[in-house]
């Protein structure tokens, strides 16, 4: 059985298969639940951005991986 870890939150991630339970993205290793609060993290700022670049969303994703890598989480506080 392969494991794999989330390179945010260290989460053990059993039976991983790429773009079901982990994605891999910008270099490194994302649990679902960490990507999910990425999403929610960077969306408010992709919606101001027009026009929309590629290079730009990458590059702001990336920030956003690094970041959350330095703090061991993803800094969001998601409002149901």
């Amino acid at each position: 059985m392969k494991t794999l870890t989330c390179d945010i939150c260290k989460n053990v991630i059993e039976s991983p298969v790429n773009t079901r339970n982990y994605f891999h993205i910008a270099h490194r290793d994302l649990c679902e639940s960490c990507r999910d609060k990425l999403d929610y993290l960077v969306k408010p700022t992709i919606r101001t951005k027009s026009p929309f670049d590629y290079n730009w969303f990458y590059k702001l994703y990336q920030e956003s991986i690094e970041k959350s890598i330095q703090k061991g989480k993803v800094d969001v506080k998601i409002v149901v």
